[in-house]
């Protein structure tokens, strides 16, 4: 399993880590709307998933936005920012940042995408920071799983990962 650590303090994983090569798993997350979002929603596309303990916390925020800004440079690119926080929370936050190119998805309901990606923080419920891009068949072709969860992704290996996969 992935090594990580929040704020310095080693934490523990649940569920199952993937890897580079691996067919992506499927989960069903929510929509800011309640309504059930898979990775079989965006079959045929390549997909740049973004995970975050919750968009209302500094570096979350700065991730969720960063991937924002790639969005138009990223066409025909699904870009998802999944989460623990409540829908309702996810699409206030999204309006107040002005955020409409990403679609943030919450995983508060029954962990299906941490578990099914080895994220889920034992110690705090929450999911640890990674980046994933899957291409059109559902293969991994790009895997972070970020050491420390307070820190940021490598936002431009991602980017990259997700332009050769195009």
């Amino acid at each position: 399993m992935a090594q990580v650590t929040f704020k310095g303090n080693s934490v523990t994983l649940l569920g199952n880590e993937v890897k580079v090569g691996e067919k992506a798993p499927n989960f069903t997350v929510l929509a800011n709307d309640l309504t059930p979002v898979s990775l079989e929603d965006s079959k045929g596309t390549v997909r740049l998933i973004s995970v975050v303990p919750s968009v209302d916390t500094p570096v979350c925020d700065q991730q969720t936005r960063r991937f924002n800004e790639e969005a138009a440079r990223l066409q025909g690119v699904t870009i998802l920012t999944v989460s623990v926080d409540l829908p309702f929370a996810q699409k206030r936050w999204c309006g107040a940042a002005g955020v409409e190119k990403v679609q943030t998805v919450s995983d508060h309901r029954d962990l299906s995408f941490g578990q099914a990606y080895g994220l889920v923080i034992e110690e705090l419920r929450l999911l640890a920071r990674a980046v994933f891009v899957i291409d059109k068949n559902d293969n991994l072709v790009y895997v972070e799983y970020v050491p420390e969860v307070t820190e940021h992704p490598n936002y431009e290996a991602a980017i990259e990962a997700a332009k050769a996969a195009l």
